[in-house]
């Protein structure tokens, strides 16, 4: 499982089954997707997606005397966000972006190529 950068193991956890769901999940669908290397209680599940609901990276609907949770956002525009906040408290966006793309492998060369020619067709 990829990392969530700025998540602990369990909320990251969440996440990935969250972004994996077809629709929104009650607590109990969560544990029930989630493979900890040990039980986990309810009431801890439950905890992790109130904490995720506080950072915005859920939203709940109330379903009877429960809640049903889904992500959000996509992993992708995640990753977005937390690509903006780096560039926003880096003190020089222009700069990093500019060492970034010096110092890109290959596959990333190519991945910024194709976004740049993509956003110029759309311009």
């Amino acid at each position: 499982m990829p990392a969530v950068i700025g998540l602990g193991d369990l909320e990251a956890a969440v996440m990935e089954v969250l972004w994996g769901a077809d629709s929104a999940l009650r607590v109990r669908d969560v544990m029930d997707r989630l493979t900890p290397p040990r039980p986990l209680a309810y009431t801890t599940v439950m905890t992790v997606l109130d904490n995720l609901h506080s950072k915005h990276m859920v939203t709940r609907e109330r379903n009877g005397r429960a809640y049903r949770y889904r992500a959000s956002r996509s992993r992708e525009e995640q990753a977005v966000e937390l690509l903006r906040e780096v560039l926003r408290s880096s003190g020089n966006a222009e700069q990093v972006m500019l060492h970034f793309a010096r110092s890109a492998s290959d596959e990333e060369s190519k991945i910024l190529r194709r976004a740049a020619r993509r956003t110029s067709k759309h311009k």
